[in-house]
């Protein structure tokens, strides 16, 4: 298959903006961007007067082989969200086109998608003894009846947590072929100790993949993220992107926490937080107070509560801050909990231990 058949016709020859910076000149006086002369005096480094390089080609080219994938094959971009817009920008035509989401998943797919003008469809997942999982032939067959352009999964799943299995995204994407691009959110795989959907690239144009360096990486200000899919479809993406996406101190930090130290520490920091993960899991489990832990692949839990108010309430109390997710379907009783440090894990387990204790004195 082509991939640019799942693009926007009226796209597919849209040329974009060309900006100043997008033609490779050489020059000692610039003067070709309005910029400046003089830098700002709160500019020390004289960093900021310039118009930022739209790809900077040693940013690409690191996040390339951290995410072990062709430059060509990568879109630089303000976090996982403007990959999502863009994705929807560059395939479906507002009003007309229709995307799949499987929730409770991230909020941004159905956000951008209500701003473009394009129907949502949800395929809901599944939760068992082991979490929650996707019919992945339910969202096939979803996907098909309403012809949509675009299938969104999150794995691992935000808030569920729960890790798609790779030979199910394959397959979906093959029978999608020529139909429907299947974007897989990875933000959170390095907390999964499992293979990324990139490696399906090569045989199934079809996919894509959104990665972040706001998670593992610690770096959610920068805005740093990336889509990785077929090198025509980037081409297409690149057009339809803002003309300066990368702030040059958000690159300058991106740089410096993908060099080998810092990703060395990175490493060391993933295991911590999957060790802190488990442990917290193993002692919430024991609370009276919690209905469920469910197993998570991601650097956070899901818990039921049996009166997620007042657990909500303990926390606040005790100065922690977690995300109540009483207001979204199916999760009436349920409070997504960050893994922190393991004194900060230690304040959550002391807050619902007390409030267990205090629900058992009651009753």
């Amino acid at each position: 298959m082509n991939v640019l058949d799942l693009v926007r016709p009226d796209l597919r020859d849209f040329a974009g903006y060309r900006s100043a910076r997008s033609d490779t000149l050489q020059g000692t006086v610039w003067l070709n961007a309005n910029e400046s002369p003089w830098p700002n005096p709160a500019d020390a480094d004289a960093l900021l007067r310039r118009y930022p390089d739209p790809q900077p080609a040693r940013l690409r080219e690191t996040l390339a082989d951290l995410y072990g994938c062709q430059p060509s094959q990568l879109l630089a971009g303000r976090g996982s969200d403007e990959g999502i817009d863009l994705l929807l920008r560059a395939l479906c035509r507002p009003g007309l086109d229709t995307v799949i989401i499987t929730t409770p998943t991230f909020g941004m797919y159905a956000v951008c998608a209500r701003l473009h003008g394009t129907r949502v469809i949800d395929v809901p997942l599944r939760e068992d003894d082991g979490g929650f999982s996707c019919d992945f032939d339910a969202v096939a067959d979803a996907a098909e009846r309403a012809d949509a352009r675009i299938v969104f999964l999150c794995s691992p799943g935000n808030p569920g947590g729960n890790l798609l299995p790779l030979e199910a995204i394959a397959s979906l994407a093959r029978r999608l072929a020529g139909r429907a691009a299947v974007v897989v959110d990875e933000a959170y795989i390095e907390f999964a100790d499992a293979p990324s959907a990139t490696t399906l690239l090569a045989s199934l144009p079809n996919i894509a993949v959104l990665r972040t360096l706001s998670k593992a990486h610690a770096l959610a200000a920068a805005r740093i993220g990336a889509v990785i899919a077929d090198a025509k479809l980037i081409a297409v993406l690149r057009r339809c992107q803002a003309p300066y996406p990368l702030p040059a101190p958000c690159v300058e930090a991106a740089m410096e926490a993908l060099a080998p130290p810092a990703r060395a520490r990175t490493k060391d920091r993933i295991a911590r937080t999957i060790g802190e993960r488990s442990r917290l899991q193993d002692a919430l489990t024991k609370l009276p107070t919690v209905k469920r832990v469910l197993p998570s692949h991601a650097n956070f839990v899901l818990i039921r509560c049996v009166d997620a108010e007042s657990a909500f309430a303990a926390l606040l109390a005790a100065g922690i801050v977690v995300r109540d997710l009483r207001a979204q379907p199916g999760l009436g009783d349920a409070l997504r909990i960050s893994i922190g440090t393991p004194e900060q894990n230690d304040r959550v387990l002391a807050a619902l231990t007390a409030l267990s204790a205090r629900c058992g004195a009651a009753a």
